[in-house]
């Protein structure tokens, strides 16, 4: 869930009140906390658009606490994602087992099961093993049926970043971005896109190391984090874990990718390879 930044004093008043009262109500109904009132809050970092906090108690077990996870949602980020698309499958994925499960709803974020799984670091991406359970599990979760529409969203949002971008850009910082040739190569990309080899799947679309966790006693994957989960082209998906490969989120500079850390040919057929293995609708 992010790294641990440090513990913050006493509390509650950091916290929505309506929050408050539903972590209370969840540490007395497990019957194991001493005390609901006494929370603890420990601001995680690694967060790019929410506030994540992990809350505690102490436990009449002695050295054991109960916990949680408490996200606060990020403003400003609607040019991005859908917020209510980003619930409804994290919803889904809830009932469905595949992440944490949904403990609570306050109006501006949620509380979730914490999960006893280590979130993986970037050198872990590079690991054969971890990306090999990586891979299988990005074509399970690829072949999930999720409800609703199962349009390609990929293109409709490059489309609103970039206008966004230009909105917001001096003509100088437009051109150094080269948002113009960006205009141009959207549609080429698009029409490559979807032809009719091309599969499409349920994707994450930000498959980066902070948004994995794994279990080391089990060696099971957990995908955490769906606010830009769609439907799109499973080889957009693919390829932008690769990418992710070149990003440091524990930077000044997190936005900046560098492409000498870009995995070699051998390394993405290889994960290529085990997508191809796992079963499934894409094949």
């Amino acid at each position: 869930m992010g790294a641990v930044e440090n513990a913050l004093d006493n509390t509650e008043h950091r916290l929505p009140g309506e929050a408050v009262e539903i972590l209370k109500s969840l540490a007395a109904n497990w019957g194991d906390v001493l005390d609901p009132n006494e929370l603890q809050v420990i601001r995680l970092k690694g967060a790019m658009t929410n506030q994540v906090f992990q809350i505690k108690w102490p436990t009449k077990t002695e050295d054991v606490s109960r916990k949680v996870i408490f996200r606060i949602y990020g403003e400003g980020v609607e040019v991005f994602f859908d917020r209510d698309d980003e619930i409804r499958t994290f919803e889904f994925m809830s009932k469905h087992g595949q992440g944490p499960r949904l403990l609570g709803r306050f109006p501006n974020g949620r509380i979730e099961e914490f999960i006893h799984a280590r979130t993986l670091s970037a050198s872990d991406l590079r690991d054969t093993e971890i990306s090999s359970l990586i891979a299988s599990k990005m074509k399970e979760f690829h072949d999930l049926d999720m409800p609703g529409q199962k349009n390609v969203r990929l293109w409709e949002r490059l489309r609103n970043w970039l206008r966004v971008a230009k909105s917001l850009s001096l003509p100088e910082e437009a051109e150094a971005f080269c948002l113009d040739n960006i205009e141009e190569e959207i549609p080429i990309l698009e029409e490559e896109f979807s032809q009719a080899y091309q599969c499409i799947g349920f994707c994450h679309n930000d498959l980066q190391y902070g948004n994995i966790m794994i279990d080391e006693e089990t060696n099971s994957i957990t995908i955490i984090d769906y606010e830009y989960a769609s439907y799109n082209p499973v080889a957009f998906d693919i390829a932008n874990h690769f990418c992710e490969m070149a990003a440091d989120y524990h930077t000044e500079t997190p936005h900046i990718l560098d492409f000498n850390k870009y995995p070699g040919l051998e390394e993405r057929q290889r994960f290529v390879r085990t997508y191809l293995s796992f079963s499934g609708t894409c094949e």
